[in-house]
């Protein structure tokens, strides 16, 4: 994976402590919202779905301190929907399955 799983671990952890049970889930929970997210931002048809997408994804991102993610999301939601060289920025950076 190319996103910071240090950052998100240290975020998680400031967050719910040494629960190493619940920071798994929820490593899990981000991996699959980012999955999603991304597929949302892939299928955009328009120029507002895909700021949307992106700027949903860029949400999410920050809030488990993906910063790599975070950064490629942002701009993304600039450029034209459907850039490739956006989308092959974000599929460097999101979690894979």
């Amino acid at each position: 994976m190319a996103y910071d799983p240090g950052a998100i671990e240290s975020t998680l952890a400031a967050a719910v402590g040494d629960d190493a049970q619940l920071i798994a889930e929820l490593r899990t929970a981000f991996a699959e919202s980012a999955r999603r997210d991304m597929a949302a931002v892939e299928q955009a048809a328009s120029q507002a779905d895909w700021e949307a997408a992106t700027a949903k994804l860029k949400s999410l991102a920050g809030s488990f301190g993906a910063v790599r993610l975070m950064a490629a999301a942002d701009d993304a939601g600039r450029a034209p929907v459907g850039d490739q060289d956006a989308l092959r920025r974000l599929r460097r950076v999101i979690p894979k399955g």
